[in-house]
């Protein structure tokens, strides 16, 4: 499909300056745009492309200063980047959807398939199993007794959803992911650990994203929650009894342990471990590769394991090259000092 300069700003209430009137049927990296692409500006490290792109369009900031001629149409809008996703979103709706039921699936009679539901092949739907409208199961899915699936859900293959697992509305579930696995819960007993029955579920609200290969595990007794918007990457572990806050976004390989309440809007950077039975406060910041261990207040921004507050990280890590160097000068000052001592004494 193709639109105007003109069509998108209208779309995203940007302002044009240029040709109203270019086309453009694709997408571009500024710095490999090509006629008929749209591309765009947000991140000031790639400001020098944006003078020789060869893109038709280019999605700027309101605030962004030209210092040289550009030869793209520019749209401004509030957040370049947050219009690309709008246009992105758009394009990917116009695709059509896959529908029915493919042979080689496995349907329970007692499971409720909505309208335009598409189910492929050698995916399994168990007994009770509910799912919406529109919805999309991939090859190879299986469903589990008692799950329910809400309305334009997209499972991808190989996705494994447990017994009594809640998924909610427009949430994208990628390969590999596991919903509703067990917790890692056993109880020492004359040596051995004995299995403790993991008898909750896990629920994931609407507008969820789960990365490939992600395990979401059930609970206990209750529920494991994921609440709704939130965006968790690839390769992360959520363990039983976990709580996410709405709008939370994880990047991949976090841990979260156990019955550990993570709060609405935090940002939690690759390879975090969180540790289990703690809090961690609404609208939080977690560099990467952090290591916590105890409740994070609100609006924190924390890094290092054990973690601490940004600032005070950056100031030590100045510090820790110069560790080799003041400890030879602190056992010089030592001897220096058990000589003044000495002949003191003396």
């Amino acid at each position: 499909m193709s639109f105007t300069a003109e069509q998108i700003a209208t779309v995203l209430n940007g302002t044009i300056e240029g040709d109203s009137s270019v086309v453009v049927n694709n997408f571009s990296k500024i710095e490999e745009g090509r006629p008929g692409t749209l591309t765009f500006l947000a991140n000031p490290k790639y400001t020098h492309h944006i003078y020789t792109t060869k893109a038709s369009i280019v999605l700027v900031n309101n605030d962004f200063v030209a210092e040289q001629p550009i030869k793209a149409t520019l749209i401004r809008c509030f957040n370049a980047y947050a219009s690309l996703a709008i246009l992105l979103d758009m394009v990917e709706k116009t695709k059509p959807k896959k529908n029915g039921i493919e042979p080689m699936s496995f349907v329970a009679s007692s499971a409720s398939i909505g309208e335009n539901v598409y189910i492929g092949a050698f995916a399994y739907v168990a007994d009770n199993v509910t799912i919406g409208k529109q919805s999309q199961i991939y090859p190879q899915v299986y469903i589990g007794d008692d799950v329910n699936i809400g309305e334009n859900t997209v499972i991808y293959p190989g996705v494994k959803i447990y017994a009594g697992s809640i998924i909610g509305n427009n949430c994208i579930i990628h390969s590999g992911a596991v919903i509703g696995s067990d917790g890692f819960g056993f109880a020492p007993e004359n040596g051995v650990y004995k299995k403790i029955p993991q008898m909750g579920i896990a629920i994931i609200e609407d507008d969820v994203e789960i990365g490939a290969n992600t395990t979401i595990d059930c609970a206990v007794m209750d529920a494991t929650i994921i609440h709704k918007g939130v965006k968790l990457d690839n390769l992360i572990q959520i363990a039983h009894n976990v709580e996410i806050g709405e709008n939370t976004v994880m990047a991949a390989q976090v841990g979260v342990s156990g019955s550990t309440k993570v709060g609405k809007n935090c940002m939690i950077g690759g390879q975090v471990g969180l540790g289990g039975h703690i809090t961690i406060g609404d609208n939080a910041n977690i560099g990467a590769q952090s290591g916590i261990i105890s409740n994070i207040k609100p609006d924190s921004k924390i890094i290092g394991s054990p973690a601490i507050p940004v600032r005070d990280f950056f100031k030590s890590s100045v510090t820790f090259p110069k560790l080799p160097d003041m400890y030879k000068q602190l056992a010089q000052l030592q001897k220096e000092v058990a000589e003044l001592k000495s002949n003191q004494n003396k």
